[in-house]
């Protein structure tokens, strides 16, 4: 859901808030086998996870892993951490070498910006972490609080179109300008204060407020890397359409380009959702999906 201090004045960098979501998810299996042999979405990705683990830990990769569900690729939606830590959870619990989870994410090099994939693999929910400063191996978990239950968030996805990520996404964040210090310090108050609270005592509109006006403010900041304050020009007509509904929480996930907000109640999301599908049917590369907070962690199970 956004950075909370680009600026790093005070010697720590980044800072960010997000949330688990149940629906859209990576679900794996893995077993012994003679030879390596993967298989399912986003396969390539975990296989060079899995040799770098490997290699690390010095344990066989002689494994068979059957990816059932994946997380799509550079969408914002956290795809690479929750890739690797599940795994790494799932090769720590074969091998039983007693690793937390985030031992595997500083062994996966996760967390480099961001927290947050981290934290919601440990615990879900709504999660701000304290960025990265000198001393750093993975950004602190500072806040966790659990999401009411009626709560629901529409994804608006482009299909035709990734984030930046990997070496254009280093560039990018080198070429920023400086984010003011005085913003930084605005959008921590405006969190601290109104943000959180509103999620504690279920106020959906004031917690809403806050992180669009955090979304609008970093969005405005990377707007001369990404084209805008949204990625996609037709997700950003959207968001509007849906605040104009009476949606909340406006932004974009990451670099995008998927959009997202929040709804009180399932009901009126989902008809919310298909309005919206209606409304912008013209447009195939647009497509909506509501989608619930995960108040747990990543699940780990075995089977004899």
């Amino acid at each position: 859901m956004g950075f909370i201090d680009l600026s790093g004045s005070l010697g720590r960098h980044f800072g960010s808030i997000g949330i688990a979501l149940n629906e859209i998810s990576t679900y794996l299996s893995l077993t012994g086998a003679d030879q390596l042999t993967i298989s399912g979405p986003a396969a390539q990705r975990a296989e060079k996870c899995l040799s770098l683990l490997c290699e690390t830990l010095n344990v066989s990769d002689k494994l068979n892993i059957t990816i059932n569900t994946a997380i799509p690729e550079h969408v914002g939606l956290g795809s690479g951490t929750q890739m690797s830590l599940a795994i790494g959870a799932a090769l720590n619990e074969f091998y039983g070498l007693g690793l937390t989870v985030r031992q595997i994410a500083a062994l996966t090099d996760r967390g480099l910006r961001s927290g947050i994939g981290i934290g919601v693999f440990e615990q879900g929910g709504l999660v701000v972490d304290g960025g990265r400063g000198k001393k750093t191996i993975t950004p602190p978990v500072l806040v966790h609080i659990d999401i009411p239950e009626d709560w629901r968030f529409i994804l608006v996805f482009d299909r035709r179109g990734q984030g930046l990520h990997g070496q254009q996404e280093i560039q990018a964040f080198k070429k920023l300008p400086p984010f003011p210090q005085s913003e930084a310090a605005r959008l921590c108050y405006l969190l601290l204060m109104q943000g959180l609270p509103a999620a504690a005592e279920n106020d959906i509109n004031k917690f809403g407020d806050t992180i669009t006006q955090l979304q609008r403010s970093v969005g405005e900041h990377f707007s001369s890397a990404q084209g805008g304050i949204f990625t996609s020009p037709e997700v950003a007509k959207a968001m509007q359409w849906l605040q104009q509904q009476g949606a909340v929480c406006i932004g974009q996930t990451s670099w995008g380009p998927t959009g997202f907000c929040a709804i009180d109640g399932s009901k009126l999301a989902e008809a919310i959702a298909e309005q919206a599908r209606l409304a912008f049917m013209a447009i195939e590369n647009l497509s909506f999906t509501v989608v619930s907070a995960r108040n747990s962690g990543g699940d780990v199970s075995v089977e004899y």
